[in-house]
């Protein structure tokens, strides 16, 4: 998630240094920017370069200064808003598939104060279709159809999800499982559904959700074991709330192809890997990407991780976890758009 977090006042400027150098510490926030003051020139920039804006100011100029700017649920961005004392996290747009709720409750945490979220299925304990999909990176394939299912669910109507049998969805048990709270849910399976896709059905009404491709970038040590490279993937999947079964993918650079700890976690984990070709990484360009002098003086690319995990998982893909180290193994993991 990339984050902009912008103040119109000292104390709040103040507030916002603050919450970067927390933020920064977080692998799931790709980066944060500061802006100050000048609100009417920075919101309609901040409203389309960002997954989330914090607005440290009162409720009424960030109001005014969204309102023209808002279109839809599934485009706009999070909008979180922080009075000048940090006594309060709003949660103000995008709750759900945009992500504020969330990430209300994690920056309330960081710079203690209390969460504020007003979205139906939450206070209610519901669990949302628009929250599933936004935590197991799926895409919905009518959007128009969430407020009608979660209508249902607040009304305590059984969802029926059907999946195929021959893809493993242990990510969707055990997401379940830690999640449903006061949602009524079964789930079935039929050799009709596609194997990335689950098929959500109330009422005569249906919702396709399909997986986002999610990959995985390593880089390592030479000779670093399996269990080593396991061990840092699975704290990763940890950070992002995900089972390591959601993974669609794998991948380095291809000097790593021979690597035996990444093939047998391959093999280990049964999901495919692949070897991205150092021109491509050489060629590849983002502004997300960590840049290492290092690796680029030793084999002429400036990252392996992050730039072979942002390339196969495809065109427009971000990352959702920036590069993190764990004792000689790095992982970065994209997903698709």
């Amino acid at each position: 998630m990339k984050v902009a977090i912008i103040s119109v006042s000292e104390k709040g400027y103040d507030l916002s240094l603050s919450l970067k150098e927390k933020l920064d510490l977080d692998s799931t926030i790709i980066k944060t920017d500061l802006y100050h003051k000048n609100v009417k020139k920075y919101f309609p920039i901040l409203f389309y370069e960002y997954d989330a804006i914090i607005a440290i100011m009162a409720s009424g100029i960030l109001v005014r200064s969204i309102a023209p700017l808002i279109e839809s649920k599934v485009t706009d961005p999070a909008v979180l808003n922080i009075d000048d004392n940090g006594n309060f996290v709003i949660s103000l747009l995008s709750g759900h598939l945009g992500g504020a709720n969330r990430l209300t409750q994690k920056v309330a945490s960081l710079i203690g104060a209390t969460p504020v979220i007003t979205t139906s299925t939450d206070v209610n304990k519901k669990l949302g279709i628009d929250v599933l999909a936004k935590d197991l990176y799926l895409s919905i394939d009518n959007t128009k159809e969430i407020l009608f299912f979660n209508k249902c669910i607040l009304e305590g109507k059984k969802i029926s999800l059907t999946v195929n049998p021959n893809r493993d969805f242990s990510y969707l048990f055990r997401y379940l499982n830690d999640n449903t709270l006061e949602t009524d849910i079964s789930v079935s399976y039929s050799t009709k559904v596609n194997n990335n896709e689950i098929v959500a059905c109330v009422d005569g009404h249906e919702l396709i959700l399909s997986e986002r491709k999610i990959v995985a970038g390593m880089g390592c040590r030479r000779g670093k074991e399996c269990i080593n490279i396991y061990n840092a993937l699975e704290s990763s999947v940890k950070e992002l709330n995900i089972d390591i079964s959601r993974i669609n993918e794998l991948t380095s650079a291809e000097i790593k192809k021979d690597e035996k700890g990444m093939l047998e976690l391959s093999e280990k984990l049964n999901i495919p890997i692949n070897f991205v070709d150092l021109e491509k990484l050489e060629l590849f360009e983002s502004n997300d990407i960590q840049k290492s002098e290092f690796v680029k003086s030793k084999f002429g690319i400036y990252g392996v991780c992050e730039p072979s995990a942002l390339i196969m998982a495809g065109f427009d893909s971000k990352l959702i976890y920036k590069k993190t180290s764990y004792s000689g193994v790095t992982i970065a993991i994209a997903v698709s758009k």
